[in-house]
This record gives structure tokens, C-alpha cells and sequence, in this order.
């Protein structure tokens, strides 16, 4: 793990590392972890206090900034800390530590690109096939990506929890319900789609059953296209 501090120190690329929990980061954060319970124990309501530091673990070629959490709550104590190069780190520590659990959403972008798009399918033994293969599945999900910031956006969410008058329910679709649609959703719905191809010298020609609930959806989805 220090490789790779060192890595984005000399690309100049802001990091935000977990680290473990060593008995100096304990001790140094023991006072903050009393202060987290005391105020649980006084107002039944989680608790969760930071501080930062600058530190030298044994194989870092240098000091850098970490930041660790104390928290209280019903569940019980928790201490974690994470080492940084991000500006400010050591006088907003907890603007840091919030921005570093937000990778899990970037997580969900992965995933969607290995298991909905099936990305990871990698098996040929030659580095250049698999190469290709994920490159088109990046660019399938790019173009993924930029085909749902271009439908219109969703109803507000307290609008789609209230019930919908006869009319709007059965209004045509508007392609909003894919907006926010996870790529798995898309290839169900609209990509992967019995038809039946006719090849001509003059053109390719797709029929599609007329019977296909998502078949109103798919012409919304042309007419973006188009747009595009």
C-alpha cells in the first residue's frame, strides 16, 4: 500500500487510503472515543467525532495526514482512520472521512460494469482479445450512461409515492422510468428483446412484436437517439 501513496504523491492524484487501526492511532484517539460515548450517554444519539494528525508509519518514506473517526452508538464503539493527501485534511478532517465513504457508490459503477454488462468475461487466453472485449463493454456502458442523462428526468419522489390518477397511469411513456435504471433493468426491458432480422442489399429491417410491453418505451428511446 505505501507503492501506491507514493504513486499518486508523484502523479499528484488526491488519495484517500483505509488503514487499520494500530496501537498508536489508538492511543491518540482514545481521548476522542471517551468524548463520542460521554455525549451518547447523554443524548441517546449517535455520536460520531474526528480528528487528524500528521503520522509516519514504519515503510513510509515520509509523513503524511490521517484522519480517524471515533464513533458511539446503540451497536456499540467503533474507531477508524484513513491516510490522505487531500488539502485541508488535517483542518476539515470530517469533510475528508464523508468524501472517502462515498467510494461506494463509485463501487456500483463497477459492478455494473462487470455483472450487469458482464465485463468480466475475460476467459480468452490471449491479452489483446480480452483487451478488446472490455473495451467494448466500457464503451457499451458510456454510451449507456449518456443515453439515460438524456431522457427526461424522473417525478419527484413524494409524486411517485402518492397514487397516479387514471389518466397519467396510463399516459405514454416518457422513457423517465429508465433514467435512473441500472444497466441489468436495460438489458431485460429494452436490449435484450426477441425480434426477427431480414437482411436486404438495400437495408437491414428489425420486427419487433407488437405484443412487447416495453415496445412504447423502445420508440421513446429511438426518438432520443435520434435527438442525440
Amino acid at each position: 500500500m505505501p507503492a501506491m501513496y507514493e504513486v499518486c504523491e508523484r502523479l499528484n492524484v488526491w488519495d484517500t487510503f483505509g488503514i487499520g487501526m494500530n496501537s498508536r492511532l489508538k492511543v491518540e484517539s482514545d481521548d476522542l472515543l471517551l468524548q463520542a460515548v460521554d455525549q451518547y450517554q447523554q443524548t441517546g444519539m449517535k455520536q460520531r467525532l474526528f480528528t487528524a494528525m500528521r503520522y509516519q508509519a514504519k515503510g513510509w518514506s515520509s509523513e503524511r495526514s490521517v484522519v480517524i473517526k471515533a464513533e458511539c452508538h446503540a451497536a456499540g464503539i467503533n474507531q477508524q482512520a484513513v491516510v490522505t493527501n487531500r488539502a485541508g485534511a488535517l483542518i476539515v478532517p470530517q469533510g475528508v472521512y464523508d468524501d472517502y465513504i462515498q467510494r461506494g457508490e463509485s463501487e456500483n459503477r463497477n459492478k455494473e460494469l462487470k455483472i450487469d454488462l458482464c465485463g468480466e468475461r475475460l476467459s480468452d487466453h490471449r491479452f489483446m482479445a480480452n483487451l478488446f472485449r472490455l473495451l467494448m463493454h466500457s464503451a457499451a456502458l458510456n454510451l449507456l450512461i449518456r443515453l439515460r442523462r438524456e431522457l427526461p428526468a424522473a417525478p419527484p419522489e413524494e409524486r411517485r409515492r402518492a397514487p397516479l390518477p387514471d389518466a397519467e397511469r396510463n399516459s405514454p411513456p416518457t422513457g423517465a422510468e429508465l433514467r435512473c435504471a441500472q444497466p441489468a433493468t436495460w438489458r431485460l426491458r429494452v436490449i435484450k428483446v426477441a425480434a426477427e432480422v431480414i437482411v436486404s442489399c438495400r437495408r437491414v429491417l428489425v420486427r419487433l412484436s407488437s405484443a412487447w410491453p416495453s415496445l412504447p418505451t423502445w420508440r421513446v428511446l429511438l426518438q432520443t437517439i435520434q435527438r442525440c
